[in-house]
């Protein structure tokens, strides 16, 4: 049996993309999945997979994440009629022609000259009547994958991590609350009796990876990426310059972390360190940086049933391509190479 621990990234709608992945390895038996630590969409991902996993099995988990999606694409089916194939936009061509549309344009100014407190009595938020259809007795299970939510507290800045019985719809949406759609999200602290504000937690851990270093879980973090690392062309637009922005503020955090989790291999596989005195991580990441670079926050934001069909089928996809090329590296190495990609 192989045991991991998953990492999943916060990406809005692009979050279908873990979907597929998730869908993927929870068909191999042979791979248990120790903990989740997952940010806006990947907190969704983690939590509804938790749900389904603890009520109905592997099976189980696989219909939850379904469900999931079918409600934030407001769908039921996502097959496209045979008949339409050859008619459908690839979805980079669908992400531009949003972008570039009236609505989205109005409604992306109207994002900046105003909050979403000024809606007054008339707020809502859309994710709310999805996240408290959760089974939060499975969700908050002893059993099953342990599970860590990342938010952002407003008024220190730094990152909260969500665990056990501290995992409520609340804390659901404050993971995903992007502050110009957004109003915060209020917890209470248990400890303190304070209530605190949170937004997304992709802006201080996308997701958080310390977690899972402790030692009763694995060595291995499978990171699932959703927002690309590399970009090889300048972004110029207006629309192309913010999306670029977006990417590098919510990888900032992970690629951090990375680097500090490459300096501790690189102490102890020069005897540099005393032995067991720091887990030695094994890192892996199954991305879709090709597809991903196609796409932009206008895809993020609107949840197209077509593009979350065929992120999903992506997600799928680069799971089996991972699983196929660095299966058995999994409890034995890392399959990322760390010290290149820092070099």
């Amino acid at each position: 049996m192989k045991r991991i621990n998953l990492a999943l990234q916060g990406g809005g709608a692009h979050g279908a993309y873990t979907w597929g992945v998730l869908d993927k390895i929870l068909e191999h038996e042979d791979i248990e999945i120790a903990s989740m630590s997952g940010t806006s969409a990947g907190a969704l991902n983690a939590a509804a997979l938790k749900a389904g996993l603890i009520k109905n099995g592997r099976q189980g988990a696989r219909d939850m994440l379904s469900f999931l999606w079918g409600q934030i694409a407001g769908i039921d089916d996502f097959r496209i009629p045979s008949w339409m194939t050859g008619y459908v936009m690839t979805p980079g061509q669908l992400s531009k022609t949003i972008e570039m549309s009236v609505p989205y344009m109005w409604a992306d100014v109207v994002s900046r000259m105003m909050t979403p407190y000024a809606w007054g009595p008339f707020y809502k938020n859309p994710l709310e009547h999805i996240v408290q259809s959760f089974d939060f007795d499975c969700v908050c299970a002893d059993a099953g994958p342990e599970l860590f939510i990342c938010a952002t507290n407003v008024r220190s800045g730094k990152v909260k991590v969500f665990e056990g019985d501290e995992v409520t719809s609340d804390v659901l949406l404050a993971s995903a609350c992007l502050p110009t759609l957004f109003q915060a999200v209020e917890i209470e602290d248990p400890a303190t009796g304070q209530v605190e504000a949170y937004w997304d937690g992709g802006y201080t851990g996308n997701p958080a990876l310390f977690p899972m270093f402790e030692p009763r879980l694995p060595n291995d973090i499978v990171i699932v990426n959703i927002n690309p690392i590399i970009r090889d062309e300048v972004p110029k637009t207006p629309q192309e310059i913010q999306n670029r922005i977006n990417e590098i503020s919510f990888n900032a955090s992970l690629l951090r972390e990375l680097r500090a989790i490459s300096f501790v291999q690189e102490l102890i596989h020069e005897g540099r360190m005393p032995p067991n005195q720091m887990k030695d991580v094994y890192v892996h990441m199954i991305a879709d940086d090709k597809m991903m670079t196609n796409l932009s926050v206008a895809t993020k934001l609107v949840p197209t049933p077509y593009v979350i069909q065929e992120l999903r089928d992506a997600g799928r996809d680069a799971a089996e391509q991972f699983l196929v090329q660095h299966k058995d590296k999994l409890n034995q190495q890392s399959s990322v190479d760390l010290p290149l990609m820092f070099s």
